[in-house]
């Protein structure tokens, strides 16, 4: 019987024995149409077996077209990453019989890919790291297999085709990763990257964005590398991280009882949280990849090259630093506000609209977002246009509205989409600052609560708390709480002593 992962602690396998972990992330390309033909690249919503044509479905006679706008996308995304652009580059048949694969071989890339090598910087726990890219090719997506149960107790599946043949690029990271969570943190990142270049929607649970994890343990402090597992079709940086977990556990489990390991194939099971075995590990011999003769090698030429080299937008980090740099935010406030591209630019919309950058920041980050979370949108979707934030938060600036009643404003709008600044003429909901108004509300507060008071004389620097409640109270929250708090002060002097 082979031992129980669940027997062996994660943080003591990992003293032990150290992760060497590799991910291939398959990212599809934002086309309007397929690889090779012209069915659409975008089929959600669609019928089963409604978006195909002969190309896709490989029929006798039908011949592909390569489609120039997902090279162009895979060039500019390997640029991104730093990789080198050959001049000349092919497109292969790797074959193998599943399913989902309609013609029995897959139109793909071997050993001639659109970018070779490159790099990919990120942050995991505060420490940088970077993971070196082997390549970038362009192949098409396979079908899609829809199990009745979990696939190691489906007994049939269905076979829908509307995916087949769209345009994906596959990202391969060198096995630089040492920990489930510098994998979760990589991916995140080269997700971020992708959105950047508008080149892949990162849409993980619909399945334009996935990952296949290779990892294999070894002897802290040794070099050679042991048998590799790949875990297939991982679609979220939860499953990600938990199925790399669960390798960690599986393999030290059966290192430690003597086992020697052999490479396999497993996917993960999320019914029973863990992975399960699929079959043995291919190798590229067993793919036995050859030129497609129905597609012509491609040639870039250097301007083609340089071209989309100047077309390549402001990164994540670069836009991070800048922010920092020009409007003085914190490094996390730069890291949440450029976490998505449309993100950034509201915030940047919202600045340029006249609001103080560091109040636009601490707004979106702590209570636009948290708004647009609860109410399943994002910042750029949420229906408040930046110049209507900007707006609001000039008044919240110059103290005509309480931040309070700005952030109760702010929920209302995200719900109805009213204009916040609206609200407050409309309600009639401007801060009084106007000590002669306010000087009444204070000397009730004090009648009111003369207990409160004789405290706060005595030292109990609380008990001013609930007589600016109070005043708070009878304004309806419109009152200035700094001229409150300094009128009860001045109403209320305090004995010097001796």
């Amino acid at each position: 019987m082979s031992p129980n992962p669940a027997t062996i602690d994660l943080a003591r396998a990992v003293e032990r024995w150290e992760p060497v972990i590799g991910l291939e992330v398959h990212a599809q390309c934002t086309t309007r149409s397929k690889m090779f033909c012209g069915c659409r690249a975008d089929y959600a919503g669609l019928a089963p077996n409604t978006n195909t044509c002969p190309t896709c479905l490989g029929l006798p006679g039908a011949l592909p077209v390569a489609n120039g706008e997902a090279i162009r996308m895979t060039v500019l995304t390997g640029l991104a990453l730093q990789s080198q652009i050959p001049p000349r580059s092919k497109f292969d048949r790797k074959n193998y019989f599943y399913p989902d694969l309609p013609k029995g071989y897959q139109i793909s890339q071997f050993d001639l890919p659109l970018c070779v090598g490159g790099w990919l910087e990120f942050e995991v726990a505060g420490v940088e790291r970077a993971v070196r890219i082997t390549r970038v090719h362009l192949e098409e997506d396979a079908g899609k297999l829809v199990h009745p149960a979990e696939l190691h107790r489906a007994d049939f599946s269905l076979v829908d085709l509307n995916r087949a043949g769209v345009p994906l690029m596959e990202i391969v990271g060198e096995p630089d990763l040492r920990s489930p969570q510098e994998a979760r943190a990589y991916l995140v990142a080269l997700r971020q990257l992708l959105l950047y270049l508008g080149v892949c929607d990162g849409n993980m649970e619909e399945g334009s964005l996935r990952c296949d994890a290779n990892i294999s343990l070894r002897p802290r402090g040794t070099e050679a590398l042991g048998a590799r597992t790949e875990v297939k079709n991982l679609n979220s940086f939860r499953i990600l991280q938990r199925a790399l977990e669960q390798e960690v556990l599986r393999q030290a489990a059966r290192l430690e009882a003597g086992e020697t390991l052999h490479p396999e194939t497993r996917g993960w099971s999320e019914a029973e949280a863990t992975t399960v075995a699929q079959r043995s590990k291919e190798e590229a011999d067993d793919y036995r990849y050859f030129p497609d003769p129905d597609l012509p090698p491609i040639v870039l030429e250097p301007a083609f090259v340089d071209a989309l080299r100047g077309e390549l937008p402001e990164l994540p980090r670069a836009r991070a630093l800048r922010l920092r740099q020009t409007h003085g935010l914190s490094a996390e406030e730069a890291r949440q506000l450029t976490q998505l591209p449309g993100e950034a630019d509201y915030f940047e919309r919202t600045v340029s609209a006249g609001a103080p950058a560091t109040l636009a920041a601490n707004w979106q980050v702590n209570e636009l977002a948290g708004l647009c979370q609860r109410a399943h949108r994002t910042v750029e979707s949420s229906g408040l246009p930046p110049e209507r934030l900007a707006a609001l938060l000039h008044l919240v600036d110059s103290r005509a509205v309480s931040a309070p009643t700005a952030k109760e404003l702010l929920a209302e709008a995200i719900a109805s989409g009213a204009d916040p600044a609206d609200l407050v003429e409309v309600r009639g909901l401007r801060q009084v600052s106007d000590e002669g108004a306010l000087a009444e509300a204070v000397d009730r507060s004090i009648a009111a609560q003369p207990k409160a008071a004789r405290d706060y004389q005595a030292g109990n620097d609380r008990a001013l708390g609930a007589l600016v409640g109070q005043v708070m109270a009878a304004t309806r929250g419109r009152a200035d709480a700094r001229i409150v708090t300094r009128l009860l002060q001045a109403r209320l002097p305090r004995d010097p002593g001796p």
